[in-house]
Protein backbone atom coordinates (compact mmCIF):
# COMPACT_ATOMS: atom_id res chain seq x y z
CA UNK A 1 0.00 0.00 0.00
CA UNK A 2 1.78 3.29 -1.18
CA UNK A 3 1.05 5.42 2.21
CA UNK A 4 0.57 8.87 0.37
CA UNK A 5 -1.97 7.50 -1.82
CA UNK A 6 -4.54 6.73 0.78
CA UNK A 7 -7.07 9.29 2.66
CA UNK A 8 -7.13 9.45 6.11
CA UNK A 9 -9.83 7.13 6.24
CA UNK A 10 -8.30 4.50 4.58
CA UNK A 11 -5.27 4.42 6.58
CA UNK A 12 -6.81 4.22 9.55
CA UNK A 13 -8.98 1.38 8.66
CA UNK A 14 -6.20 -0.77 7.16
CA UNK A 15 -3.90 -0.24 10.53
CA UNK A 16 -7.25 -1.06 13.07
CA UNK A 17 -7.75 -4.33 10.88
CA UNK A 18 -4.42 -5.92 11.32
CA UNK A 19 -0.74 -5.57 13.10
CA UNK A 20 0.90 -3.10 10.26
CA UNK A 21 4.28 -2.64 9.15
CA UNK A 22 6.05 -0.01 7.41
CA UNK A 23 8.89 0.41 4.92
CA UNK A 24 10.84 2.83 3.98
CA UNK A 25 13.36 2.95 1.13
CA UNK A 26 16.26 5.02 1.34
CA UNK A 27 18.75 5.32 -1.98
CA UNK A 28 21.28 8.52 -2.58
CA UNK A 29 21.93 10.82 -5.50
CA UNK A 30 25.06 9.84 -6.82
CA UNK A 31 27.19 9.25 -10.34
CA UNK A 32 27.09 5.81 -11.98
CA UNK A 33 29.44 6.27 -14.89
CA UNK A 34 28.27 7.95 -18.29
CA UNK A 35 25.88 5.23 -18.73
CA UNK A 36 23.49 5.30 -15.48
CA UNK A 37 21.46 8.19 -13.66
CA UNK A 38 22.99 9.31 -10.90
CA UNK A 39 19.18 8.58 -9.62
CA UNK A 40 20.29 4.64 -9.91
CA UNK A 41 20.29 4.00 -5.88
CA UNK A 42 17.04 5.55 -5.24
CA UNK A 43 15.34 3.87 -8.78
CA UNK A 44 16.46 0.31 -7.44
CA UNK A 45 15.48 0.38 -3.92
CA UNK A 46 12.36 2.37 -4.62
CA UNK A 47 11.44 -0.49 -7.32
CA UNK A 48 12.20 -3.85 -4.49
CA UNK A 49 10.48 -1.91 -1.52
CA UNK A 50 7.24 -1.51 -3.77
CA UNK A 51 7.57 -5.45 -4.21
CA UNK A 52 8.08 -6.24 -1.03
CA UNK A 53 5.16 -3.89 0.14
CA UNK A 54 2.75 -4.84 -2.33
CA UNK A 55 3.24 -8.61 -1.47
CA UNK A 56 3.95 -8.03 2.45
CA UNK A 57 0.56 -5.67 2.86
CA UNK A 58 3.14 -3.00 4.10
CA UNK A 59 2.92 0.32 4.14
CA UNK A 60 5.54 1.99 1.90
CA UNK A 61 6.69 5.47 2.60
CA UNK A 62 8.45 7.54 -0.03
CA UNK A 63 11.91 6.73 -1.08
CA UNK A 64 14.55 9.19 1.11
CA UNK A 65 16.60 10.42 -2.18
CA UNK A 66 19.32 11.20 -0.58
CA UNK A 67 21.98 9.80 1.06
CA UNK A 68 25.75 9.48 2.67
CA UNK A 69 27.99 9.98 -0.82
CA UNK A 70 30.89 12.25 -0.08
CA UNK A 71 33.59 9.92 -1.12
CA UNK A 72 32.25 10.54 -5.11
CA UNK A 73 33.63 14.16 -4.71
CA UNK A 74 34.46 15.46 -7.10
CA UNK A 75 31.60 13.43 -9.24
CA UNK A 76 28.41 14.36 -8.33
CA UNK A 77 26.98 13.79 -4.92
CA UNK A 78 24.11 15.08 -3.48
CA UNK A 79 24.55 14.51 0.37
CA UNK A 80 23.83 14.70 3.72
CA UNK A 81 25.78 14.49 6.97
CA UNK A 82 25.19 10.82 9.24
CA UNK A 83 23.75 12.87 11.78
CA UNK A 84 20.80 14.73 9.46
CA UNK A 85 20.19 11.19 7.59
CA UNK A 86 19.73 9.29 11.01
CA UNK A 87 18.03 12.12 12.36
CA UNK A 88 15.26 11.93 9.82
CA UNK A 89 14.52 8.58 10.10
CA UNK A 90 14.15 8.33 13.57
CA UNK A 91 11.81 11.59 13.27
CA UNK A 92 9.86 9.60 10.56
CA UNK A 93 9.76 6.11 12.83
CA UNK A 94 8.64 7.90 16.02
CA UNK A 95 6.04 9.51 14.02
CA UNK A 96 5.06 6.38 12.62
CA UNK A 97 4.96 4.89 15.98
CA UNK A 98 2.63 7.73 17.16
CA UNK A 99 0.51 6.82 14.19
CA UNK A 100 -0.05 3.07 15.45
CA UNK A 101 2.96 1.76 13.71
CA UNK A 102 4.77 -0.97 15.81
CA UNK A 103 7.36 -2.29 13.33
CA UNK A 104 9.27 -0.16 10.24
CA UNK A 105 11.39 -1.75 7.84
CA UNK A 106 14.15 0.38 6.43
CA UNK A 107 15.57 -0.68 3.30
CA UNK A 108 18.92 0.43 2.30
CA UNK A 109 19.79 1.11 -1.17
CA UNK A 110 23.54 2.89 -1.01
CA UNK A 111 26.62 0.94 0.91
CA UNK A 112 27.23 4.77 2.34
CA UNK A 113 24.16 4.74 4.23
CA UNK A 114 24.86 1.77 6.28
CA UNK A 115 26.63 2.93 9.61
CA UNK A 116 23.70 5.21 9.88
CA UNK A 117 21.49 3.49 9.17
CA UNK A 118 22.37 0.73 11.45
CA UNK A 119 22.27 2.61 14.45
CA UNK A 120 18.79 3.40 14.45
CA UNK A 121 17.37 -0.01 15.78
CA UNK A 122 19.39 1.25 18.74
CA UNK A 123 18.52 4.77 18.88
CA UNK A 124 17.49 6.07 22.53
CA UNK A 125 14.39 7.44 21.50
CA UNK A 126 13.39 4.41 19.63
CA UNK A 127 14.15 2.21 22.18
CA UNK A 128 12.18 3.89 24.79
CA UNK A 129 9.06 3.55 23.03
CA UNK A 130 9.66 -0.13 22.14
CA UNK A 131 9.13 0.53 18.10
CA UNK A 132 10.53 -2.68 16.48
CA UNK A 133 12.96 -1.50 13.37
CA UNK A 134 14.62 -3.74 11.11
CA UNK A 135 17.49 -2.41 8.52
CA UNK A 136 18.74 -3.93 5.44
CA UNK A 137 20.99 -3.29 2.83
CA UNK A 138 19.60 -5.26 -0.49
CA UNK A 139 22.53 -6.63 -1.61
CA UNK A 140 23.10 -8.97 1.55
CA UNK A 141 20.22 -10.87 0.02
CA UNK A 142 21.71 -12.11 -3.37
CA UNK A 143 24.67 -14.18 -4.70
CA UNK A 144 26.33 -12.11 -6.80
CA UNK A 145 28.58 -10.10 -5.51
CA UNK A 146 28.10 -5.99 -4.78
CA UNK A 147 29.48 -3.60 -7.55
CA UNK A 148 29.14 0.22 -8.40
CA UNK A 149 27.64 1.01 -12.01
CA UNK A 150 28.92 -2.84 -13.16
CA UNK A 151 27.48 -5.71 -14.21
CA UNK A 152 24.63 -5.98 -11.38
CA UNK A 153 23.61 -2.27 -10.77
CA UNK A 154 23.59 -1.88 -14.57
CA UNK A 155 21.39 -5.24 -15.11
CA UNK A 156 19.00 -4.47 -12.69
CA UNK A 157 18.24 -0.61 -14.04
CA UNK A 158 17.88 -2.37 -17.20
CA UNK A 159 15.14 -4.34 -15.87
CA UNK A 160 13.61 -2.01 -14.67
CA UNK A 161 14.55 1.58 -16.25
CA UNK A 162 14.85 3.19 -19.69
CA UNK A 163 17.26 5.53 -18.76
CA UNK A 164 20.48 3.28 -18.97
CA UNK A 165 23.06 4.50 -22.04
CA UNK A 166 24.73 1.23 -22.63
CA UNK A 167 26.37 2.39 -25.44
CA UNK A 168 28.37 4.54 -23.30
CA UNK A 169 29.17 1.90 -20.39
CA UNK A 170 32.97 1.50 -19.87
CA UNK A 171 35.01 -1.00 -17.56
CA UNK A 172 35.95 0.09 -14.22
CA UNK A 173 38.25 -1.49 -11.12
CA UNK A 174 37.60 -5.18 -11.74
CA UNK A 175 39.01 -6.35 -8.24
CA UNK A 176 38.74 -10.04 -8.87
CA UNK A 177 42.50 -10.82 -8.49
CA UNK A 178 43.15 -9.22 -5.56
CA UNK A 179 43.90 -10.52 -2.35
CA UNK A 180 41.70 -10.07 0.79
CA UNK A 181 44.41 -7.60 2.07
CA UNK A 182 44.66 -5.71 -1.17
CA UNK A 183 41.07 -5.23 -1.52
CA UNK A 184 40.42 -4.29 2.24
CA UNK A 185 42.84 -2.24 1.22
CA UNK A 186 40.87 -0.76 -1.50
CA UNK A 187 38.01 -0.36 -0.02
CA UNK A 188 39.01 1.66 2.66
CA UNK A 189 40.51 4.31 -0.04
CA UNK A 190 37.14 3.96 -2.07
CA UNK A 191 35.41 4.91 1.21
CA UNK A 192 37.79 8.06 1.11
CA UNK A 193 37.83 8.39 -2.37
CA UNK A 194 35.86 6.44 -4.40
CA UNK A 195 37.52 8.12 -7.98
CA UNK A 196 40.98 7.87 -6.22
CA UNK A 197 40.47 4.02 -6.44
CA UNK A 198 38.14 3.00 -9.37
CA UNK A 199 40.05 6.07 -11.72
CA UNK A 200 36.79 6.72 -13.27
CA UNK A 201 34.17 5.55 -10.95
CA UNK A 202 32.82 2.08 -11.87
CA UNK A 203 33.20 -0.81 -9.84
CA UNK A 204 33.24 -3.57 -11.90
CA UNK A 205 32.11 -3.99 -15.96
CA UNK A 206 28.98 -3.00 -17.05
CA UNK A 207 29.87 -3.64 -20.65
CA UNK A 208 28.09 -7.64 -20.66
CA UNK A 209 24.62 -6.73 -18.12
CA UNK A 210 21.53 -7.13 -19.58
CA UNK A 211 17.63 -7.10 -18.40
CA UNK A 212 17.87 -10.87 -18.01
CA UNK A 213 19.81 -11.17 -15.80
CA UNK A 214 18.84 -8.28 -13.94
CA UNK A 215 15.46 -9.85 -13.42
CA UNK A 216 17.12 -13.05 -11.94
CA UNK A 217 19.30 -10.61 -9.40
CA UNK A 218 16.17 -8.78 -8.54
CA UNK A 219 13.52 -11.76 -7.79
CA UNK A 220 16.06 -13.54 -5.95
CA UNK A 221 16.55 -10.36 -3.80
CA UNK A 222 12.89 -9.69 -3.38
CA UNK A 223 12.12 -13.30 -2.24
CA UNK A 224 15.03 -13.34 -0.19
CA UNK A 225 14.32 -9.96 1.32
CA UNK A 226 10.21 -11.16 2.03
CA UNK A 227 11.57 -14.31 3.53
CA UNK A 228 13.83 -12.05 6.45
CA UNK A 229 10.78 -10.01 6.76
CA UNK A 230 8.28 -12.92 7.64
CA UNK A 231 10.69 -14.47 10.15
CA UNK A 232 11.57 -10.95 11.43
CA UNK A 233 7.75 -10.20 12.43
CA UNK A 234 7.47 -13.51 14.13
CA UNK A 235 10.00 -12.92 16.38
CA UNK A 236 12.05 -15.63 15.39
CA UNK A 237 14.73 -13.36 13.47
CA UNK A 238 18.39 -14.90 12.73
CA UNK A 239 21.10 -11.56 13.16
CA UNK A 240 20.04 -9.33 10.96
CA UNK A 241 22.38 -8.18 8.18
CA UNK A 242 24.72 -5.32 8.16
Amino acid sequence: MILRDLTNTEFQNVRKSKKSVAIIPVGSIEQHGAHLPISTDSDIISYIAKKIAEKMGYFLLPTIQYGISFEHHPLVNLSISPNTLEKLLVDLCVSLYNNGIQKVVILNGHHGNQNALNRIPTDTRISSIKLQVAVYSYWHFMKKKFDHAGFVETSIMLAISDKVQMKKAKKGLIPDDLSKKELAKLSKMANKSFVKATKNGIWGDPTKANSRDGKKILDEIVRSLIKESQTWLTGKSRKLHQ
